[in-house]
């Protein structure tokens, strides 16, 4: 299967999902606004969310993958059975003690960590506690997932582990319609959504436990012990764990920062999961399959290869994201105006916020795709605790100008903070990969990039006027079939300007889409000792 071939698999899971996210938002949107269960269910479900990123898909898709990678090499499938089990053990152990902690510690954490500024406003204050004390344990579930999911990575079946957060989206959008059924007031809605975030943890846990062992592995439970692999990966998950939730930890922070000011919370949790779109299907089905893909590589000696597919994934992701960036800049709020704006999301204010938020995001959003791919060319390598020493500035960074931001922008000026930070991250990850040698030259890729920039600007601008044009039919008034059809087309028709724009000024070519498209799985080579240019 084709590097691109994987990454549409992973990628038509997660379009599934956002789809589906999509849906919920919209309907959260009109149930609850940008009001105070609003904030409060976001501010909510961002705390475990944030240490699901940090304990589960950071550290394990980081960590996890190239040390079973390497057990499937040399000790074949009962090597890598054996590790799995010992892993097991000791994370649900630690995952047990944390819930049990967190719970009993958690109107401190709400209080000091996740939104201070809902410390006075007592029933808000209350009812975020109670929202995060129920979902928490939905860490549990999720990390032991995102183990199981690695697991299957490793193996090339990608499937399950893409397909399985739909159903969070799945169960959510369900609560959200059984309350618009019945009537239920925001404060119950809020309480159902959360009681649906920990049964749609228990349900994707479920779909890859039973997907990993039709692939072979059943995986029992183990006494908890320090085995010398348990430590090489406890070694190597902590500063995994900080690099791979980096945007999940900039976003808590922001978080922390929004709930001085009403609305801020919510506003900025609807943006992001527009924006979450284009990050999610490329940036990362990219990081998902790059990282085991580029162990394989490494572990074999073929660094032609381990350099070819960075630059490929580079290739990729700058193609399908530069316009995707492009276009939020310019039609955020026709898009903010179509996806939210009904019930109780309120035109005259609700709208302008989140769609300047979203803005900002889609200038962030190649920098965040970009250090998906960057940052396996360190993990595969074992190397996890230089991107979170880049990761630890990029947090400074954010914090220092979120906090001199949002007296005068408000949670405008948090998005500035979060794209401005992961632009720092993206450029020291790749500084420090090419003086080490570690990314390979490709005159080709550094001829498209600028090229493929222009291209983007090429479409925006079109988008731009188009969209003045079509004012009318995009407006707050219009009705909304003809809103959401005008929107459409002008997205599609930018879409389609800039595959042409790419094609003719030389971005893209046929030879670049048929060498991604066709390119078989890594072919043996001899084993190499020093960084070979890519072909």
């Amino acid at each position: 299967m084709s590097l691109v071939k994987k990454f549409a698999t992973v990628a038509s899971g997660t379009l599934m999902s956002r789809a589906l996210g999509f849906g919920r938002e919209m309907l959260m949107a009109a149930a609850l606004g940008t009001g105070p269960i609003a904030d409060a269910f976001n501010a909510a479900f961002q705390f475990p969310n944030t240490f699901r990123r940090l304990f589960a898909e950071g550290a394990f898709n980081a960590a996890f993958v190239p040390l079973f990678a390497k057990e499937i090499e040399t000790h074949g499938t009962e090597g890598a059975k054996r590790f799995s089990e010992e892993v097991f053990g000791v994370l649900f152990t630690a995952l047990l003690a944390l819930t049990i902690a967190m719970e009993f510690a958690m109107p401190l954490i709400v209080r000091y960590l996740v939104a201070p500024g809902f410390a006075d406003t007592p029933g808000k204050f209350e009812t975020t506690v109670t929202l995060a004390t129920i979902m928490f344990p939905y860490l549990i579930c999720m990390s032991l997932g995102a183990m199981m999911a690695g697991m299957l990575n490793s193996l090339r079946r990608y499937f399950a582990a893409a397909v399985a957060p739909v159903f969070l989206n799945i169960i959510l959008i369900g609560v959200l319609g059984y309350a618009w059924y019945n009537g239920l007031d925001a404060h119950d809605v809020g309480f159902g959504l959360s009681w649906g975030v920990l049964a749609a943890g228990v349900v994707q846990l479920a779909i890859v436990w039973v997907a990993v062992r039709h692939a072979g592995i059943s995986i029992g439970f183990r006494r908890p012990k320090m085995t010398p692999s348990v430590k090489r990966l406890l070694i190597l998950a902590l500063p995994a764990a900080i690099t791979g939730g980096i945007t999940q930890i900039n976003q808590l922070i922001g978080t922390a920062i929004a709930s001085a000011q009403d609305s801020a919370v919510s506003s900025l949790a609807y943006a992001d999961r527009i924006y979450q779109l284009p990050l999610g299907v490329v940036g990362v089905a990219v990081a998902i399959v790059l990282l085991p893909e580029l162990s394989r590589a490494l572990k074999s000696g073929n660094l032609i290869e381990a350099a070819n597919l960075q630059n490929r994934s580079v290739e990729f992701t700058l193609f399908m994201t530069l316009p995707a960036a492009a276009a939020l800049w310019v039609m955020s709020e026709p898009i903010v105006r179509l996806v939210y704006e009904r019930g109780a999301f309120a035109a005259n204010h609700s709208t302008p916020i989140v769609a300047s938020i979203l803005a900002i995001f889609g200038l962030g959003l190649p920098a965040f795709v970009l250090i998906k791919a960057f940052t396996p060319g360190y993990f595969a390598r074992e190397d996890t605790r230089t991107p979170m020493m880049f990761a630890a500035i990029s947090v400074g960074v954010n914090v220092a100008t979120a906090l001199s931001l949002f007296p005068s922008m408000g949670a405008p000026g948090i998005a500035v903070a979060s794209a401005v930070a992961g632009w720092v991250n993206a450029m020291m990850l790749l500084a420090v990969l090419i003086r080490r040698g570690h990314w390979g030259r490709d005159i080709p890729l550094l001829k498209r990039i600028p090229r493929l920039v222009l291209s983007a600007v090429i479409m925006a601008t079109a988008l731009y006027f188009a969209e003045r044009h079509f004012a009318t039919q995009i407006g707050p008034g219009s009705p909304l079939v003809m809103k959401a059809t005008t929107v459409l087309a002008l997205v599609a028709g930018g879409a389609a300007l800039y595959f042409i724009a790419a094609f003719a000024t030389g971005g893209a070519d046929f030879g670049m889409i048929r060498r991604n498209v066709k390119r078989g799985e890594a072919k043996a080579a001899p084993p190499v000792t020093e960084q070979s240019p890519d072909p």
